[in-house]
């Protein structure tokens, strides 16, 4: 069995941990993985080529991605958050039960 690569995984989570901070804004296009987070009241933004992204490793001990951006490596995890939706199917179907 094949180990997913990082580049696949990114493909399906709507939140990102990068060295402990939670990013909810990123992106992936064909040149670029752009992340960004705030920590406090700043603003940070890290950015990855694909080579990078490609290049990860994950570490199973830890659950994370390790990427490197030439200056230093960051540890990544890649979350599924929670999304209220509007569909009041569950309400109808509590109702019903009743």
């Amino acid at each position: 069995m094949t180990t997913p690569t990082l580049l696949t995984i990114l493909q399906a989570p709507n939140m990102l941990e990068i060295d402990g901070l939670h990013a909810f804004e990123y992106s992936l296009n064909e040149t670029q993985l752009v992340i960004e987070a705030i920590d406090g009241r700043e603003r940070k933004v890290w950015k990855f080529t694909l080579a990078q992204v490609e290049a990860a490793t994950f570490d199973a001990q830890l659950q994370s991605w390790v990427l490197t951006d030439g200056n230093a490596d960051h540890r990544l995890v890649c979350l599924d958050a929670f999304t209220p939706n509007n569909n009041d199917d569950d309400n109808e179907d509590a109702a019903e039960q009743d």
